[in-house]
C-alpha cells in the first residue's frame, strides 16, 4: 500500500474526530442536521480514497470510487443548503418549497450518472484497477455541477454581506464561510487541474481534494464555535420569539431593526436591518388614543410602558394594541426599544357584534314592550267588554254579582254598612211601542249617563236586566242611600231627552227600591254567599215592586227584620 493511502486515512480520521466533537458538544436542530449531513459527505471522500488503495478487488475499488464521487456530487448541494442556514436566509427556502426541491436536482443527476457510468463516460480503470483511472466526459459534468453550486453559494454569501438587513455578527461568520469555500474550491480545482488535466505530463499528487475538504471543515467548525451558530439558547430564543402570536419588533439605539418575528412579518413588511421611523409608521396607519403622548414617550425613551390602538388596512382591516417599552442596560441607560403588536381584531369584532346584538335586542325589547302594552290594553278592553254592558256603557249583571259576592261577605264580617238600589224606567214598554226599539235603546243609554253623573265615584252602576238597573253603594246606610236615590230620580225626571229634530223630547221617570244593611244585631255571616245574595236581590226587588204599586216615580225601602245564616231564609218588610 502506498504512503499516500495512509495520508488519506489520516485525514479521514481527523474529519471523523471533528464530526464526533461537534455531534457530542451540541444538541441537534435542523441546522445541526444540515451540518452533519454536509460533514458526513466531506468525510466520505478521503475514506474512499484510502479504501481504493487498500484493496485489490476490482469490484470494491469500483464501489469506493462510485461512493466518493456520489458524495462529492451531493456535497455541492449540501454546501449551498448550509450556506442558507449560516446566512439566516432559511425563510427563502421555507417560502419557496417547490423551488427548494430543484436545489438538489443537479446533484442527484450527477450522482446518478456516476452510479450508472454508461459506456464508461465517467471513469475507466487503468492497469487492471481503479487506483489509477481515466475520467470521461461525465467527470466534467460533475465538475460543472460543483462549479454551479460554488457560484450559487458565492451569490448567497456576497448577498448577505451587501444586505443592510444582515446583522454584523452574521457578516463576520459569512466572511469565514467564504474562506472555507475558497479553500475547498481551490484545492479541488488544483486536484482536477494537476491530477486530471495534466496527468499525462505530471506525477500524481495525492490528497489535494481531501486536504481542501479538511481545511474547509476547520473553517466551518471555527465559525460554529466562535459565533455560537449551534448555540441552543440562541436557537430556542429565536424559536420562542417566532412562536409568540403577537408581533414583536426589537430596535437598537439607532432605530435599526435587530429582531422581527414571524407574526409581525405576516402582516407588515419589516426586515432585520431596516430603519424604523415611528412617525412615518403612524402616518401609514390609523391610530386611536393618545398618539402624541405615545410618540413623545417613545422619543424620550422613558422607562414606562405606553400603548395605543392602531388600525392596519392591507388585504383586510386588522386592529392592534401597539405597546412600546425601552430596552435599558444595567445602568438603566436606554439602548433600544421593543414594540409589540397585539392583534385584537377578533376581540373588537366580537365587541362590535355584541353591541350590535344588544341594539337589536333592545329594539326587540322595545317592540315586545309595545306589543305587551298593546296586549295589555287589548286585554283590558276585553275585560271591560266582558264586564260592561255595551248599550249603556255600565257594568253588567255578571260583574255586579261577582263584586257583591265578595263585597257583601267582607261587609258582613267587618260590620260595614252598605246599600243596594234597584230601579227601572216607568212605562218603558210604551216608549218602545211608540218610538221603536232604537229610540228605546237610546233612552237607556242616555238615562245611564244621567245616573252616572248623579252617584258617587265609588258607587257601582250595573244593568240588572232589560230596563232595570242596580246601584251598589258601599259604606252607605239608609239615609245616604235615600239621598242618592232621590238625586238620581229627580235628575232623570228633570232631563227630557231630545232624540231628533222631528221628535219631541221624551220625558221618563224611574221607580226605585232600596235595601240597606246596617243593623248587624240580627244578621249573621252567611255560610253561602251566593244564597245570601239571592235573598238580598229578592228583598230589593220586592221594594221596587212596591214603588211601582204605589204610583211609580218614587222610592221604597225594604227592611230586613231577620236573616238566618244557616238556612238562608229571611223576613223582610217594605216601608
Amino acid at each position: 500500500m502506498s504512503p499516500s493511502a495512509w495520508y488519506d486515512l489520516f485525514l479521514f480520521v481527523l474529519l471523523f474526530a471533528l464530526y464526533v466533537y461537534v455531534f457530542v458538544t451540541v444538541r441537534i436542530t435542523n441546522l445541526h442536521k444540515v451540518y452533519f449531513l454536509f460533514h458526513g459527505l466531506m468525510m466520505i471522500w478521503p475514506f474512499c480514497q484510502f479504501a481504493i488503495d487498500l484493496t485489490g478487488n476490482l469490484s470494491l475499488q469500483w464501489f469506493y470510487v462510485t461512493l466518493s464521487f456520489v458524495a462529492v456530487s451531493l456535497l455541492g448541494s449540501g454546501w449551498l443548503l448550509l450556506t442558507y442556514f449560516l446566512t439566516g436566509e432559511t425563510d427563502r427556502l421555507r417560502n419557496r418549497k417547490r423551488k427548494t426541491v430543484f436545489l438538489f436536482v443537479p446533484a442527484v443527476i450527477g450522482a446518478t450518472g456516476v452510479v450508472l457510468n454508461p459506456w464508461n463516460w465517467f471513469v475507466t480503470p487503468l492497469g487492471g484497477g481503479y487506483a489509477e483511472r481515466s475520467y470521461g466526459p461525465w467527470f466534467w459534468v460533475i465538475l460543472a455541477i460543483l462549479v454551479s453550486y460554488f457560484l450559487a453559494s458565492l451569490s448567497v454569501l456576497f448577498g448577505a454581506l451587501r444586505s443592510s438587513r444582515t446583522l454584523p455578527a452574521i457578516k463576520k461568520q459569512v466572511v469565514f464561510t467564504l474562506w472555507g469555500l475558497f479553500v475547498l474550491a481551490s484545492f479541488a480545482g488544483l486536484d482536477a487541474l494537476l491530477n486530471v488535466v495534466f496527468r499525462p505530463w505530471l506525477p500524481i499528487i495525492p490528497g489535494l481534494t481531501s486536504l481542501g475538504i479538511f481545511l474547509s471543515g476547520l473553517f466551518f467548525v471555527y465559525v460554529i464555535k466562535k459565533y455560537n451558530v449551534f448555540d441552543l439558547v440562541s436557537i430556542a430564543h429565536e424559536d420562542v420569539i417566532n412562536t409568540i402570536p403577537h408581533g414583536i419588533l426589537v430596535l437598537d439605539e439607532n432605530e435599526t431593526i435587530v429582531e422581527v418575528n414571524k407574526a409581525l412579518r405576516s402582516f407588515m413588511d419589516m426586515n432585520v436591518g431596516d430603519t424604523f421611523d415611528l412617525d412615518a409608521f403612524l402616518e401609514s396607519v390609523r391610530a386611536e388614543g393618545k398618539v402624541r403622548e405615545f410618540a413623545e414617550h417613545y422619543k424620550r425613551k422613558e422607562n414606562i410602558l405606553s400603548q395605543i390602538e392602531i388600525i392596519v388596512e392591507r388585504d383586510f382591516v386588522r386592529r392592534f394594541i401597539l405597546q412600546s417599552s425601552p430596552i435599558v442596560d444595567s445602568r438603566l441607560v436606554p439602548i433600544g426599544h421593543i414594540l409589540t403588536f397585539q392583534d385584537v381584531s377578533q376581540e373588537r369584532y366580537l365587541v362590535e357584534e355584541l353591541n350590535r346584538q344588544n341594539i337589536v335586542l333592545q329594539e326587540r325589547n322595545h317592540s315586545l314592550d309595545r306589543i305587551s302594552s298593546e296586549l295589555s290594553k287589548a286585554n283590558q278592553k276585553l275585560e271591560e267588554l266582558v264586564v260592561t254592558d255595551s248599550l249603556t256603557d255600565s257594568y253588567n249583571r255578571r260583574y255586579l254579582t261577582q263584586q257583591l259576592t265578595h263585597e257583601v261577605i267582607t261587609n258582613m264580617q267587618y260590620r260595614i254598612p252598605f246599600s243596594m238600589i234597584l230601579f227601572d224606567i216607568d212605562f218603558f214598554k210604551g216608549i218602545n211601542d211608540k218610538h221603536g226599539h232604537v229610540i228605546g235603546d237610546e233612552v237607556l243609554h242616555r238615562m245611564a249617563l244621567i245616573v252616572k253623573q248623579s252617584i258617587r265615584s265609588t258607587d257601582i252602576l250595573a244593568r240588572y236586566g232589560g230596563e232595570e238597573f242596580m246601584i251598589y253603594l258601599p259604606h252607605a246606610g239608609s239615609n245616604l242611600a235615600k239621598q242618592v236615590a232621590e238625586r238620581v230620580r229627580l235628575s232623570v225626571e228633570r232631563n227630557p231627552m231630545a232624540l231628533g229634530e222631528d221628535e219631541e223630547p221624551v220625558s221618563i221617570t224611574v221607580s226605585m227600591g232600596i235595601l240597606s244593611v246596617e243593623d248587624f244585631q240580627t244578621v249573621q255571616v252567611p255560610d253561602s254567599p251566593e244564597g245570601f245574595l239571592v235573598q238580598l236581590f229578592a228583598a230589593v226587588d220586592k221594594a221596587l215592586y212596591q214603588a211601582k204599586h204605589n204610583g211609580r216615580n218614587r222610592v221604597e225601602f225594604a227592611e230586613l227584620k231577620w236573616i238566618a245564616a244557616g238556612d238562608g231564609s229571611s223576613e223582610t218588610e217594605v216601608s
